[in-house]
């Protein structure tokens, strides 16, 4: 009997695999139903086939391992995706600049909100970004010192890279650095799709006191090419609702503050 159990939970989950290949994205609900068990023993088929680095487990389901390496997309393409997430975060990161500050803001779509929403009565408020959209919400506002590192230019992303810009991000000290990331394994730590741009998010984690990454949910099922720190570098996240309980007791457990927008 046990051999006959053992050859139908190998072919139950070999079955899941090609269906994940087929949708790249399955469900608990559906799984139990297909295959006629209980919910506990397809959580049980997915947890082993994550922990052989098959699938991704994600809320009610799993994802195709494939989904979840994140590409670098441009900034166009990103500002469609989980805007109101974004919007939401940004508003909660905003009230985290106070008077005085001086703070790093990331190129990305979600530190974007961030500037958008800071408070127009902040005064003596020093921000130092490498990204040109961000630099062209900061230029009409009075109350804020900008400065902006230089170097070339990366189309894509909209921010300066390269070792001027690297040089010069090394003279400053700052209360706060604001990291948008691409990719956030609750484990071991955030990346990005761009080598140079992670070397300068490594940068600027050197020389903040405090490190604040804003991030939607969708980019914990992620990992992207190029590392940028650990866990034990980033003091806060500023994330949505949509984050896994699991994801974020590992988080806390890592003595980051998480809040939830």
């Amino acid at each position: 009997m046990g051999k006959i159990n053992q050859h139908n939970t190998v072919e139950r989950r070999m079955k899941i695999m090609q269906m994940l290949s087929a949708h790249d994205q399955v469900f608990v609900n559906d799984l139990s139903k297909e295959f006629g068990v209980s919910e506990v023993t397809i959580r049980n088929d997915l947890e082993q086939l994550e922990m052989k680095k098959l699938l991704v487990r994600a809320r009610g389901g799993a994802m195709s391992i494939n989904q979840t390496v994140s590409f670098d997309q441009q900034l166009g393409e990103k500002n469609k995706i989980n805007m109101s997430e974004k919007s939401r975060i940004g508003k909660v990161a905003a009230k985290l600049i106070n008077d005085s500050d001086t703070v790093i803001i990331d190129s990305g779509t979600t530190t974007v909100e961030i500037v958008k929403n800071l408070s127009t009565s902040l005064n003596n408020v020093t921000i130092i970004t490498n990204a040109l959209n961000i630099a062209n919400q900061l230029v009409s506002n009075t109350n804020i010192n900008l400065i902006m590192p230089g170097g070339v230019l990366r189309k894509n992303s909209l921010c300066f890279i390269g070792p001027l810009a690297e040089r010069n991000l090394k003279n400053f000290y700052v209360d706060k650095v604001f990291l948008g990331v691409d990719g956030f394994d609750p484990s071991n730590g955030i990346s990005t799709p761009n080598i140079e741009e992670a070397y300068m998010n490594q940068i600027m984690i050197e020389v903040a006191r405090e490190v604040i990454v804003v991030t939607d949910s969708s980019k914990f099922l992620r990992k992207s090419l190029a590392f940028i720190c650990k866990l034990d570098k980033i003091n806060i996240v500023i994330t949505d609702s949509g984050i896994l309980e699991s994801d974020k007791k590992r988080l806390e457990d890592a003595n980051i503050k998480v809040i939830i927008a």
